[in-house]
């Protein structure tokens, strides 16, 4: 008969209105007033030994409050977000939600997310402009961050026959910027009948970078060819489009390496020897060693240098190799 009373206490006990009530079993009543809360579990048949191991999981769950357990991956770093299960502070003194929701590093510990419409695929370009000829050199590396890309991209382009725009920076960027220069000198050759003179291009190419200057050309250039006159002509441009005309100009991430180097070389600063005319060759050769210098100390630089030597007759070119590593 007790036996058959105990059965009776977990069937539901309907109430008015059509509704139901269940009576959890007295042993469960019991561990609800012990914790202080109502009881997770309404399984009839629940065993006492399941119900120590809930409470078991439950405590062990309770025991990690607070702590570091979320690891967040990103561009910026490793971090972790402190877990809370309820409204106490956490290890970290953070305050977590109320109603024990997880937060994920969006506001609790929030993260930057950033994105980039350039990237920088390194590269060295250099120009030097003699009495009648002009030197422009790039290397041929495509890089971006640690990898290197290819081994043999040129970042050297001819405008006219005359006329050479070297370019480092974001590769597609560059591309670009070529594709919109040839539209314009196709343009103004059919309209005039000649190709666009050395000074023309670089009005031309300043013209077009200023143009996109509020989303800039990702791309760093010099530009090399003759004037009118004969003579070599450099030209130094900044991201929109000013620009000037130079001995000697570079550009790209070994800039900085060759410049110093430029200005004690070609421009004879801090020097108390007689300048001279330097012969093309022999500028090719300082050239050469230039970006043998500039391959030592960046990584962006390296594996071949083109040289494109210019004068009345036209464009010469020719690779010389770096180290590759």
């Amino acid at each position: 008969m007790s036996s058959l009373r105990r059965t009776n206490e977990f069937i539901p006990k309907a109430t008015q209105g059509g509704t139901t009530n269940f009576t959890p079993p007295h042993n469960e009543m019991k561990i609800a007033h012990r914790t202080g809360r109502p009881s997770l579990h309404t399984t009839p048949h629940l065993s006492i030994t399941t119900m120590a191991s809930l409470l078991s999981a439950q405590q062990a769950v309770k025991a990690r409050n607070g702590q570091v357990a979320l690891p967040i991956h990103s561009s910026e770093g490793s971090s972790g977000v402190p877990v809370a299960f309820d409204s106490a502070p956490n290890a970290h003194g953070g305050q977590p939600y109320a109603d024990g929701r997880i937060d994920h590093g969006v506001t609790q510990a929030p993260y930057e997310r950033r994105f980039s419409p350039y990237d920088f695929n390194g590269g060295t370009t250099l120009a030097i402009s003699g009495p009648d000829y002009a030197v422009i050199a790039a290397d041929t590396r495509l890089s971006s961050g640690y990898e290197i890309l290819s081994r043999d991209v040129t970042k050297l382009h001819a405008l006219t026959g005359k006329c050479v725009l070297g370019s480092a920076g974001c590769k597609t960027d560059i591309d670009q910027l070529r594709s919109v220069l040839d539209i314009k000198m196709k343009v103004y050759e059919h309209n005039h009948r000649k190709p666009m003179s050395t000074p023309s291009v670089a009005q031309m190419l300043g013209n077009t970078l200023y143009y996109k200057r509020f989303f800039p050309y990702y791309s760093f250039n010099v530009l090399a060819g003759i004037d009118a006159d004969g003579k070599g002509a450099v030209y130094s441009y900044d991201a929109i489009g000013s620009f000037e005309r130079t001995p000697f100009s570079a550009s790209g991430s070994g800039q900085s390496f060759l410049i110093p180097l430029m200005d004690n070389v070609i421009s004879h600063k801090n020097r108390n020897d007689d300048k001279r005319e330097l012969p093309s060759e022999e500028v090719v050769e300082i050239v050469k060693d230039a970006f043998v210098t500039a391959g030592e100390r960046d990584i962006y630089t390296g594996d071949a240098v083109e040289i494109m030597v210019i004068t009345k007759d036209g464009i010469k070119t020719e690779t010389f190799k770096l180290k590759a590593d």
